[in-house]
């Protein structure tokens, strides 16, 4: 029998796992750019640790291994801001990166407070923008970034969780 994976807050001590898995997840998005200078590619481990500190951080883990993250937070303006979701290659297409959106979703959501989910992917970036409009995101905007990649920008409302709405 298998072991079962489980999403959990990440620990300081998870800073390292955390580096490596993410410059290893977005090569394919380097690769499908041409441009190996993207963020996530170019972040320090010490900016990473800054972010376990001040930003809601998840993981995902297989037993001891890391094997999918996710970070965010909430802005003033009560924008829940998502950002490097990555799964592990040989876990990608098996339902993780869901997983991990909605339970960050859910760590943002304050209810009164947070009223929507943004998040960015790269243009090319197709399975990524197939993943967030299954979960309810759409268009908004675009900008480039400062590695010269063309992002998409998408927002979802967010509901508050103590709203049951009942039908007959």
């Amino acid at each position: 029998m298998g072991m079962s994976v489980t999403i959990s807050a990440a620990a300081a001590e998870d800073a390292e796992q955390i580096f490596k898995l993410q410059y290893l997840a977005f090569q394919r998005e380097a690769e499908l750019y041409g441009n190996y200078l993207i963020q996530p590619l170019t972040q320090s481990l010490d900016s990473l640790k800054g972010e376990l500190a001040t930003d809601t951080v998840l993981v995902a883990r297989l037993g001891d291994e890391i094997v999918g993250t996710v970070r965010g937070n909430v802005d003033d303006d009560g924008t829940g801001k998502i950002a490097k979701l990555c799964v592990h290659p040989r876990l990608q297409g098996h339902g993780l990166g869901a997983r991990l959106l909605r339970a960050v979703e859910e760590a943002l959501a304050s209810p009164g407070r947070t009223t929507r989910f943004r998040l960015h992917t790269g243009h090319k970036s197709e399975a990524n923008l197939r993943l967030y409009r299954k979960a309810g995101y759409v268009k908004v905007g675009g900008r480039t970034a400062s590695d010269g990649i063309q992002l998409v920008i998408l927002e979802k409302e967010a509901k508050d969780p103590t709203d049951f709405t009942v039908s007959a």
